[in-house]
């Protein structure tokens, strides 16, 4: 997702628009402990059809999903918002009794005629349909976007990663309930484009002008699949990669938009170059590179993308709402968080990309000034990482525990001070092993994976030879920043830092003296260097160490008060 705005996380818990459908709480959770029936489900296929009504805000579809189960089953269990009544289910190709599935509150639970056995596989037919859920503040709340093209024609939206999939599909609402294969065939009213996630397969033309779109995608991100529907225009190209396959390119605009959109277009293969350059392989080169305008801010939506940033110019010289949704194909596509308490790897790495593209493209000065910005948006509420299984909105909401915003800046943050402990080839190995589970990605060797917090802590010892326990305790376990100590005696510069709890946090610091530059190693959390009395002595001059600042704590208490008046 990209960055949070103001009151973003008061989404969850606001009350529903006149007309429009509330939700219930299992619909509004996604993730959190998976359901024990769910775990016995491993996810084939998911064949979705949708037709969208834009004139009626209405949808109906057919969901023909295939499963292998895990350990012996009685029921198939999925998550569907009620706001979408079931009216058929067939399962295995035979129609079931209405009195074969139940949905109070979201959760489907449909009772198989027989037993399934572990390693045996079933077929469910769902067909279902309605009004779905409006996001009102989207990307920050979810559901359906019902708008409106300048010229008055329709232009319609969907993301789904605060409350799940099940919005519009039924679907196993948790990361790692991604199907191993999706097709997509969306209808929509003649005139109209529904470009979506994977490979066209074709476009079919019924009687009456309206258009079914056929979709292929493999391994997606449950809430990463979206549907996009309006009048569309189309830029299109390929993209040569440094791995031997070309990738074809493509961004769909409104009409009217030629110049700007080309404008973006451009920043495509520079901007594919950098990532494949720094983490490795385009993850969905068989597929594509989509973009697509939305008429909302954006969202990371499996190869295709979404884009509402309305062409805003940067002094960066890039567009960083493009930048960071393409991120998360490596980081929240290929690479996804096992739960949603380890959300950071999605959000931190997605947002370290920003500098480091900027460092990228105009080297030092520009990534320094790029995470500056990021720093003072540091909130130190709560810690990033609980240790326990969280939902998406759990992790979002401060008022629940959640750290909020600091997946995003603490996080790119500790991985650029990370970065800086362990060096360049190190943090490169460690995001390529995080990224693909291989040292030698090559397009078709790699499938999409989850990893957890700990997991990415192996990946660091298991490349640097090291337990970094500390480093990952201190910035992911731990709410307050550690704090750097200094105090001159004589010819004498002692440093020490105070970590919460007492911790021992030995982290390195560099120290400029005069002109000199002096590394501590601060074994025990403790170091000493000699300075002469009138020397002068800058504490890391060239800001790689998170720590605690207090004239940022002053700017922020500054900026609370500033607000708080201006209501």
């Amino acid at each position: 997702m990209l960055l949070p705005a103001a009151g973003l996380l008061m989404a969850a818990s606001r009350l529903p628009g006149p007309g429009e459908p509330a939700l219930t709480a299992q619909t509004a959770r996604s993730g959190g402990p998976v359901d024990p029936e769910q775990a016995k489900l491993a996810f084939d296929a998911a064949d979705l059809a949708f037709e969208v009504f834009p004139a009626e805000e209405r949808i109906a579809g057919v969901a023909t999903l295939t499963f292998t189960a895990r350990a012996p089953l009685t029921r198939v269990v999925v998550d569907l918002d009620r706001n979408l009544p079931v009216r058929e289910i067939a399962i295995d190709g035979v129609t079931l009794p209405a009195n074969a599935w139940a949905n109070p509150e979201g959760k489907l639970a449909i009772t198989l005629p027989q037993p399934l056995a572990t390693g045996r596989r079933v077929t469910a037919r769902i067909r279902y349909g309605g009004t779905p859920h409006v996001a009102v503040k989207a990307p920050w709340d979810d559901g359906f976007v019902w708008s409106k093209t300048p010229d008055g024609r329709p232009w319609v939206a969907t993301t789904a990663e605060g409350y799940g999939c099940d919005l519009f599909w039924p679907c196993l609402d948790f990361p790692t309930g991604r199907p191993a294969v999706a097709t997509l065939h969306i209808t929509v009213p003649a005139g109209l484009k529904a470009p979506s996630n994977g490979r066209l397969l074709g476009v079919d033309t019924l009687s009456d002008g309206r258009t079914t779109w056929n979709w292929r995608v493999k391994h997606p991100n449950t809430y990463g699949i979206a549907l996009n529907i309006g009048p569309y225009e189309e830029l299109s190209g390929s993209y040569k990669s440094r791995f031997g396959n070309t990738i074809p390119m493509f961004y769909w605009y409104l009409p009217g938009e030629e110049r700007q959109a080309k404008g973006l277009f451009a920043e495509f293969a520079p901007t594919l170059d950098f990532f494949e350059r720094e983490v490795g392989p385009y993850p969905f080169g068989d597929e594509k590179v989509g973009v697509v305008e939305t008429p909302h801010k954006g969202m990371e939506h499996q190869t295709i993308n979404a884009y509402g940033n309305g062409y805003a110019k940067a002094p960066e010289g890039f567009d960083w709402l493009f930048q960071h949704e393409f991120a998360h194909e490596w980081f929240g596509n290929q690479l996804s968080a096992a739960d949603w308490d380890d959300f950071w790897l999605h959000e931190g790495y997605a947002t370290y990309m920003q500098p480091f593209y900027g460092l990228w493209r105009d080297g030092n000065a520009r990534y320094a000034v790029m995470l500056d910005e990021e720093r003072d948006k540091i909130a130190n509420l709560q810690p990033i990482v609980s240790g326990v299984s969280r939902t998406e909105e759990d992790v979002y909401r401060t008022e629940r525990g959640g750290p909020g915003q600091d997946i995003y800046f603490k996080a790119s943050w500790m991985l650029h001070s990370l970065r800086w402990l362990i060096g360049d080839a190190a943090f490169a190995r460690v995001t390529r092993l995080a990224v693909y589970g291989r040292d030698d990605p090559k397009p078709g060797n790699f499938v999409p994976r989850t990893l957890t917090t700990a997991g990415y802590q192996a990946i660091v010892r298991q490349v640097t030879g090291r337990d970094y326990g500390w480093f990952f305790d201190m910035y992911l376990r731990q709410a307050a920043l550690p704090d750097l100590v200094t105090e001159r005696r004589g010819t004498m510069l002692d440093l020490h830092w105070v970590a919460p709890g007492g911790r021992v946090f030995p982290m390195p610091i560099v120290v400029q003296i005069d002109r000199k530059l002096v590394r501590l190693a601060m074994a025990g959390g403790i170091g000493r260097v000699t300075a002469r009395a009138d020397a002068h002595v800058v504490i890391d001059p060239d800001a790689r160490v998170l720590r605690r600042s207090r004239a940022v704590e002053a700017y922020q208490a500054w900026q609370d008060t500033q607000r708080k008046a201006a209501h």
